[in-house]
């Protein structure tokens, strides 16, 4: 199993598997898509997150919970991925915890950024607007650019999250934030260097050429 440097697994892989995500992978991938939706506080503590879960697999949710208390406590909030968003009332168990409530939790600007990495993450565009809505201003550099090519090529934008943090993931970017895309220059990666190579040559094709190239294109695509 390949194991990273900073605790978050969300690109880890079994080595004997091929591209196969590990179990700890999966189960983090899916509390930050939970965190990152639209989901309800109930949905957001732990058992919520658990349950969920669950359900989706169709397996116990008690089964899975020590995991998700483990990802949560000793990850995801530590690095500052998620974050408590407040808490729910209790009306049954210890007088302790009915005075004290159940947590519920929702993803950081950080956790946002990560959620930006994740196929498995929904309505991406909400999420975008709202990591750029917390930008500073060396962020707010890349603002329009990104916006709206989000728009036209969503593929290739999301492609370039999920490249800056699996690269933070395997400890060649020390930091997540503050979002600087020159940090991923530092880092040799031929897919996009290829995409780069196949931008700058479209641009400079004549028309026709352009229309042959799309038609290549979708021939194969």
């Amino acid at each position: 199993m390949k194991k990273t440097g900073t605790k978050l697994s969300i690109f880890d892989t079994f080595k004997t598997k091929g591209e196969e995500l590990t179990g700890e992978a999966n189960r983090q991938r899916s509390i930050i898509a939970i965190l990152a939706s639209n989901a309800n506080p109930a949905e957001r503590t732990r058992t919520g997150i658990s349950q969920r879960i669950a359900k989706i697999h169709g397996i116990a949710w008690k089964n899975i919970y020590s995991g998700i208390f483990r990802d949560l406590d000793e990850i995801l909030i530590p690095m500052g991925i998620a974050e408590e968003d407040g808490r729910l009332p209790m009306k049954r168990g210890p007088k302790a915890l009915q005075e004290k409530g159940i947590p519920y939790y929702h993803l950081t600007k950080k956790g946002i950024l990560v959620a930006l990495s994740l196929s498995n993450v929904g309505n991406k565009d909400k999420l975008l607007e709202k990591f750029f809505s917390q930008t500073d201003s060396k962020e707010k550099n890349y603002e329009e650019i990104i916006t709206n090519l989000s728009k036209a090529s969503p593929n290739f934008i999301y492609s370039i999250f999920q490249k800056y943090v699996k690269a933070f993931c395997d400890n060649k970017i020390k930091d997540l934030l503050p979002f600087e895309l020159s940090k991923l220059k530092e880092i040799s990666d031929e897919s996009l260097l290829i995409q780069k190579e196949i931008l700058e040559t479209f641009l400079n094709l004549p028309k026709q050429d352009k229309e042959e190239t799309i038609s290549f294109l979708n021939k194969i695509t």
